[in-house]
């Protein structure tokens, strides 16, 4: 399942992603009145039961690993491709051993009047935006019908992990529609430590490991890149002074001199590797079929990517580049930060 989030301010109208066969979304005035949802705090007895039921049914079954279950509770669309749920499941089970979830929130949105762009405004807004018992959905080409979104907490002994699952109603079933799994802590830390950092740097003018560490702090805050809520607006606001022009963004690609060679780097981001947090950097490459020559680019990007960066030495501990193919197929090249000369 491929997933792909903008965080953007409510006036800006944000766009944060795709379940599915979901696409980014853009701001429609008709998807606002087509659409409708119900918070936990909204909904009868009944919904409210069945939702939890089955999202704690569903639970269970990623918690034990029963890939199986999961694939015959599945909406056809997603049990035909399940390979992205497969993955999710198998890279998190670690994370889930022995856990019990707890529901944190419900949704139920009433897209049953298809439309190209949907937004879902859940619960109470303020004269400014969103408060802290609201949320909104923003979901594209979103096929008719109800769906119940729950999100869950589980505890165990890797910490804490955020599981959200996206059910669609089936006459008195709620179908799974989508698996998302998420830690809330990377190489031991949460949202408000990155975010701690990510304030430092950027008073101390360092705006580009500011922009990284903001961008680790939004990631680890919500558990849907489709979903925001005041506390994602809030931290979106307050990053985008960080915000430097010279890294790629919203599909822009940055030119890198190294040598005689210039690079198209199409994303750099902070990513845990292990257990050390690393820069990984992504590139446009012709062919990756000779790995030597892959290798030999990879590092040639890597130095001149520090050089370009040289705050990034205190923040990370290695630089990952990646050589992607016009296929999308990649090579990668991890050097630790302490062998960049």
């Amino acid at each position: 399942m491929k997933v792909k989030a903008e965080f953007m301010n409510l006036m800006s109208r944000r766009l944060l992603g795709f379940w599915i066969a979901l696409s980014v979304a853009a701001f429609s005035p008709l998807s606002v009145r087509a659409q409708s949802c119900q918070t936990s705090a909204d909904l009868e007895d009944a919904p409210r039961t069945a939702i939890t039921a089955a999202g704690q049914r569903y639970y269970g079954m990623a918690a034990r690993g029963d890939v199986a279950s999961l694939r015959q509770s599945a909406i056809p669309s997603l049990a035909s491709d399940f390979s992205g749920i497969e993955t999710t499941v198998k890279d998190h089970q670690q994370d889930l051993a022995g856990s019990r979830g707890a529901v944190k929130s419900l949704f139920l949105l009433d897209g049953t009047t298809p439309v190209p762009h949907a937004e879902f405004f859940c619960g109470v807004f303020g004269k400014t935006g969103q408060t802290s018992n609201s949320a909104v959905f923003y979901l594209d080409n979103l096929p008719a019908g109800k769906y119940g979104v729950a999100l869950l907490d589980a505890t165990s002994a890797k910490g804490r992990t955020m599981v959200s699952l996206v059910l669609q109603q089936a006459g008195s079933d709620w179908k799974l529609g989508g698996l998302y799994i998420k830690v809330a802590q990377v190489a031991g830390h949460d949202s408000d430590w990155f975010l701690a950092r990510a304030r430092e740097y950027k008073a101390k003018g360092q705006m580009h490991n500011a922009w990284f560490f903001y961008t680790q702090a939004r990631s680890l805050i919500s558990p849907l890149n489709f979903m925001s809520t005041l506390a994602t607006d809030k931290l979106y606001d307050e990053s985008q002074s960080a915000q430097p022009a010279d890294i790629p963004a919203n599909g822009k690609t940055v030119d890198l001199p190294a040598g005689t060679t210039r690079y198209e780097l199409t994303a750099i981001f902070p990513e845990v590797v292990g257990t050390d947090l690393d820069l990984i950097v992504k590139y446009q490459a012709a062919d990756i079929s000779n790995t030597n020559l892959a290798y030999a680019s990879n590092l040639a990007v890597i130095k001149a990517l520090v050089m370009k960066y040289p705050e990034v030495k205190d923040a990370f501990a290695a630089v990952v580049a990646r050589a992607v193919d016009p296929s999308g197929r990649d090579y990668g090249t991890l050097l630790a930060m302490k062998d960049v000369k």
